[in-house]
């Protein structure tokens, strides 16, 4: 398990600044080459390992598409890394199924976890439940716990493979793209972000993990469309959004509110 530290930004040197020139160069033009080609999911998966061997990582909550992807890559003997944010507040199904996965695929997945400091700083001055507050506390909480963290897994790598799909939200989500970049955080390096599955539907999804018999999340059958953590995370009712589970105690004040923990507002 790897604690997230506090992250400052860096006064890279001329030559670390043209190293990082180059880097981003190199991602851009791998963005025209993703640009140029319709590739299926799994050649995605495949030029991504082969591009960034031990820095390109599926990035998973564990909902379908991360673990359909695990599956590809694992089917295929992909080098890649896996990898999940534990906000330590993580329902107990997603800790088991955590185990199970790394059982099935005989795979390591690295655990990035909040700051302790961080976490205790912020319960001292709002409290356990913050997040009840104010859309601006419930962002601030996402952050302590899981942009932080995440920004330190994306610190050691040059591509971040994401699970996000066009359809799963009226919000933000019905842009995702297959390849774009984003900037780390603290410096002007790039790194190319992979959502292989942008364009399944739900009904395909489905289908692949039921015809290769793909383990699924428990939270699923009890009405959970994704997972956080245990109290802002919660399942939905018949005709609802799908994100209308998230921080349920929001859904009336903001319809026009993208639901999102911070993760993937860049899309």
């Amino acid at each position: 398990m790897i604690e997230s530290q506090t992250l400052q930004s860096a006064q890279p040197g001329a030559a670390a600044e043209q190293q990082i020139e180059a880097h981003n160069q190199r991602l851009e033009a791998f963005l025209k080459e993703l640009d140029s080609a319709s590739f299926r999911p799994e050649e995605i998966l495949a030029w991504a390992a082969d591009k960034f061997p031990g820095r390109a990582v599926i990035n998973t909550s564990f909902q379908r598409t991360g673990v359909a992807m695990i599956h590809m890559a694992t089917t295929l003997g992909l080098n890649l890394r896996f990898a999940t944010v534990d906000t330590l507040r993580l329902h107990p199904e997603t800790y088991a199924f955590i185990e199970e996965i790394k059982k099935r695929y005989q795979c390591a997945i690295e655990l990035y976890l909040p700051h302790a400091k961080h976490v205790e700083s912020m319960v001292e001055r709002f409290g356990e439940y913050l997040f009840f507050d104010s859309r601006e506390k419930q962002e601030y909480c996402c952050q302590v716990r899981k942009s932080r963290p995440n920004d330190v897994l994306l610190k050691t790598v040059d591509c971040w493979i994401a699970g996000l799909r066009q359809d799963q939200s009226a919000f933000r989500r019905e842009n995702a793209q297959v390849a774009s970049l984003e900037s780390e955080y603290g410096t002007h390096r790039k790194i190319l972000k992979l959502n292989p599955l942008a364009a399944w539907t739900e009904e395909e999804l489905l289908h692949y993990t039921e015809a290769h018999n793909i383990p699924v999340h428990p939270l699923y059958a009890q009405g959970y469309p994704s997972f956080g953590c245990t109290i802002c995370a919660t399942p939905i009712r018949t005709g609802e959004d799908k994100r209308a589970g998230r921080w349920r105690w929001f859904n009336e004040d903001d319809s026009a509110n993208p639901k999102e923990c911070g993760l993937h507002y860049n899309i």
